[in-house]
């Protein structure tokens, strides 16, 4: 199976360094968020993708249906993509750092996930997707979600460094593995 992952182009809250997991919230794509989809739809042109499948949060919709225009697919939601549930939706990606800083890997804030939780979550995701009968799937989701993505597949990555890896906005990686054994190739 080829797998290629994509992060969102760039949004509102981006630009404005505010944490967002509700698909209610009016998160969306700038307008250079709009050019890096664009750009991103002209290198994956000629891919054949079979399925497309995005997070709940509108901006992960909005670059697919971009980068669908050469493909005309139906576009898949999975609940399973979702970014981290952080429990500070609106605040600052700075006041999310500080509220984690004791226990990165381990803390829930006000109902939300931890870093292993949504891990957990993404991983789950990838052995469903095991099970898809497609050849080559698109998946848009967020930087979080992407990080374990990156960890799985390149391995030899610890749960302390997954904040390491850095996936810009519509920054595509792609990836190969054995449907039938789900071992990587």
């Amino acid at each position: 199976m080829n797998i290629y992952i994509i992060r969102h182009g760039r949004t509102n809250y981006n630009d404005l360094g505010l944490c967002n997991d509700d698909p209610s919230v009016d998160v969306h794509l700038t307008a250079t968020g709009k050019q890096q989809a664009q750009a991103a739809a002209e290198k994956l042109r000629d891919v054949k993708l079979d399925r497309i499948i995005v997070s709940p949060l509108p901006r992960t919709r909005q670059t697919a249906e971009i980068i669908n225009q050469y493909h005309q697919l139906a576009i898949d939601t999975h609940p399973d993509l979702l970014d981290i549930r952080s429990g500070l939706e609106g605040k600052t990606v700075d006041e999310y750092f500080a509220a984690i800083a004791d226990d990165p890997l381990n803390a829930r804030i006000n109902g939300g996930e931890s870093v292993l939780d949504h891990k957990k979550r993404v991983l789950g995701f990838i052995d469903w997707l095991k099970q898809q009968p497609e050849d080559t799937i698109l998946v848009v989701a967020h930087e979080e979600t992407l990080r374990v993505f990156v960890a799985y597949f390149e391995g030899n990555i610890a749960d302390e460094h997954l904040r390491d890896i850095d996936i810009g906005n519509c920054e595509y990686k792609h990836y190969k593995f054995d449907k039938v054994e789900g071992n990587n190739i």
